[in-house]
């Protein structure tokens, strides 16, 4: 077992079958495409669909959070419960949803390491029944962790002063493609990359066979081999603020980075920002 994968963020996959069930705990799957879920999940597993559920519906933003609250509290979840999130994808939304969870406050959330690939690789079942939770009241008390996030005008005032952390494929970084290669070439108007950021593509930090995290000593590695150490703000930044939610992970609860963004804006804003200064 890597060390990775024993830090409080995150739970084996062995760990989430045997108490997935448990009493104050409950599963969720998060996916880049949400009909997976209907084609089988861990059971108990609710499922949430990461563009009805996490993003607002009318403006361009996570969920809002009464939003938020309430898709908890029809999942059956409590500020006690603790939510052990997983997906496919190597769980790219499954860190996004632990994100926003993080960002309102709800501090109870573990990601299943490896999510949907390695449950499958190891011939575990999959569930097709929905399961209904009883519906809680759910309220967020406090406010928003803003030291989680970056906006616009924040990264262009950290350029060339915090650790910029472009985790796109090496192709969309360099102003070549928009978007990852499988998806359709939109969602800004200029190629390229933000100034003085290094490109540390997210799928560095897992392990190629079944998408669980490198140990904590190829991490640090991977990250500090290019200069991007914990003794500076570091911001992260993608397409649409998911792939850089997983980086986020990586660094600030995987590594313990103390001062750690996700730019969610990402560079579907950027690269339509009118002045924002891009390199190639």
């Amino acid at each position: 077992m890597s060390s990775s994968t024993t830090t409080k963020a995150l739970v084996s996959t062995e760990w989430a079958a045997e108490h997935g069930k448990d009493t104050g705990l409950r599963v969720v799957e998060v996916d880049v495409d949400p009909t997976a879920y209907e084609k089988g999940h861990i059971e108990g597993a609710v499922g949430w669909n990461w563009k009805k559920d996490l993003q607002d519906q009318v403006l361009r933003d996570v969920a809002g959070k009464e939003a938020l609250a309430e898709l908890l509290g029809k999942s059956g979840i409590t500020p006690e419960t603790t939510i052990l999130l997983y997906g496919d994808n190597n769980n790219w939304f499954a860190a996004y949803a632990y994100w926003a969870l993080k960002y309102y406050g709800h501090d109870k959330v573990q990601l299943i390491d490896g999510g949907r690939v390695k449950w499958e690789k190891e011939g575990r079942a999959w569930s097709t029944d929905v399961p209904s939770h009883p519906a809680t009241s759910y309220h967020f008390h406090s406010s928003p962790k803003e030291d989680i996030r970056a906006y616009r005008d924040h990264v262009l005032s950290k350029i060339g002063k915090a650790g910029l952390v472009d985790v796109r494929s090496p192709k969309e970084f360099s102003g070549e493609l928009l978007a990852p290669e499988n998806l359709p070439q939109e969602g800004a108007q200029r190629g390229g990359h933000i100034p003085t950021a290094v490109s540390i593509p997210w799928g560095t930090a897992v392990n190629a066979e079944d998408g669980t995290f490198k140990s904590t000593e190829e991490l640090k590695e991977i990250y500090g081999g290019k200069g991007i150490t914990p003794n500076k703000e570091v911001i992260a930044y993608c397409r649409i603020g998911e792939r850089s939610a997983h980086t986020w992970f990586v660094l600030k609860e995987l590594l313990g980075y103390p001062d750690v963004r996700n730019y969610d804006g990402s560079w579907t804003e950027w690269g339509s920002s009118i002045k924002a200064p891009i390199e190639k």
